[in-house]
């Protein structure tokens, strides 16, 4: 028999960690080769982890809700043919002159194998803890993992933050700070009492009340929104746009179109062309903040967001600048279909550079997104609703309005470049008709 490890894999380009959702399997059970053992959550998809080898679920490492970096082992499968242990047990096998030491002995082996925590060391921790501790401002030296062999896990930190009782830098224990008379009469003399940081207060659920568990997708979706907010500056802008000569076209052929392709054509196709020309105008929206530079980038593509019954997607059409708005709705249209039928891949995720969200199929009128990182803009598509307008004449008429509003990181993007941008968009929907636009 042969040990065999199944470790985290990388289910995107830019995926550095994954969170186990759920096990499929448990210790005992026989798996075959590409079984799938766990459902694996991370922040851009949720996917299954299959079997590299067909045996026997030796061990499950990690818990469900743990979060781990790529490459680290999540589970042991015990093989048929070969008779080797896996590298851990052999390191601590003991030899056969110390295979029965006395008690004394063990406790002596137990103390040197597992050495107290050298105080400021760094340890080994997945992305996710550190990022939770830097958040937070969490001291991980001080912090008592729950995880395999000690580890600190999401969990534990989540309990600590709950508490209120955060250890920060530079805490020291009770029993080890000096009393107020063995400080010197200086450092008395200008301290002044801290006021304490106050607990969070905790939510009890009251009769009727439902709970429900948050999810590894909801638990992603609520990391890169607080990554978002807490790394990117956000600035808002808004622009009206009158789009009646838009619904009027796309209401002459939606009955024509939908025999002919098979799909609808949507407003929303037609929004995403006209991002997609302004974005080629100004390459500047299609940038992204990387620490000490800016990086434009070249291919134009658009993330937009799928909702299903229990998760948020944020598929993307790639190079939409050189799509048809058939092209651009047909696959709109297919990328919803496998988002809401669980069938979407993580390849479907990956490479977006610029958010058009469509709030208005949920009859908003103005709303603020936050940008998804690590993107430098999104543009929120509202509900298009009749209002009375002044023409140029002087005369009120019935008009289709539409609010676009774009949330920008300030780290990138200045008003300048957003104004003129979106007034671009602007032209470009308004001179939209049966005789200047084709959706072939």
């Amino acid at each position: 028999m042969a040990i065999e490890n199944i470790k985290m894999p990388q289910l995107g380009e830019s995926v550095t960690e994954g969170t186990i959702e759920k096990w499929l399997v448990q210790p005992g059970d026989h798996v075959n080769k590409y079984d799938p053992l766990a459902e694996v959550n991370t922040d851009k998809v949720t996917a299954e982890v299959p079997s590299s080898f067909t045996g026997v679920v030796k061990e499950l490492i990690a818990s469900e809700g743990e979060t781990l970096a790529v490459g680290e082992i999540v589970c042991t499968i015990e093989t048929e043919g070969g008779n080797s242990a896996p590298v851990k047990e052999e390191k601590n096998a003991p030899d056969e002159q110390s295979a029965a030491p006395s008690a004394g002995k063990k406790e002596e082996t137990k103390t040197a194998a597992q050495p107290a925590k050298p105080a400021g060391s760094k340890g080994r921790y997945s992305p996710a803890v550190l990022r939770l501790a830097q958040d937070n401002d969490i001291d991980l030296t001080q912090v008592d993992g729950s995880g395999n062999e000690g580890r600190i896990t999401r969990k534990d930190l989540m309990k600590l933050i709950d508490s209120g009782t955060i250890p920060k830098a530079g805490d020291v224990p009770a029993a080890q700070t000096p009393t107020q008379q063995e400080q010197p009469a200086a450092q008395q003399a200008i301290a002044t009492p801290e006021a304490p940081k106050a607990a969070p207060a905790p939510i009890e659920s009251a009769p009727g009340d439902i709970e429900i568990p948050v999810t590894g997708v909801r638990r992603a979706i609520a990391a890169n929104m607080l990554k978002s907010k807490h790394e990117a500056p956000h600035a808002w802008m808004m622009i009206e746009v009158d789009v009646t000569n838009l619904v009027q076209y796309r209401d002459s052929i939606k009955g024509e179109f939908k025999k002919k392709e098979g799909f609808n054509i949507t407003y929303f196709a037609f929004f995403v062309k006209a991002v997609s020309q302004a974005l080629k105008e100004f390459p500047m929206m299609n940038s992204m903040w990387a620490g000490d530079k800016i990086i434009q980038k070249k291919d134009i593509n658009i993330s937009i967001a799928v909702a299903s019954d229990s998760a948020l997607f944020v598929p993307v059409i790639r190079n939409s600048d050189e799509k048809s708005v058939k092209g651009i709705g047909k696959e709109v249209n297919e990328l919803a279909l496998k988002a809401r039928s669980g069938k979407i891949k993580s390849a479907d995720m990956q490479g977006g550079t610029f958010t058009v969200n469509n709030t208005g199929s949920f009859g908003s009128v103005q709303s603020m997104g936050i940008i998804n990182h690590p993107q430098a803009a999104i543009m929120q598509v509202e509900s298009i609703v009749k209002r009375p307008v002044i023409m140029d004449n002087g005369m009120i008429a019935a008009r289709d309005m539409v609010n676009l509003c774009l949330s920008l990181d300030h780290r990138v993007l200045d008003g300048l470049v957003c104004g003129q941008f979106l007034a671009r968009v602007k032209e470009i929907l308004e001179n939209m008709s049966k005789e200047n636009t084709s959706v072939y």
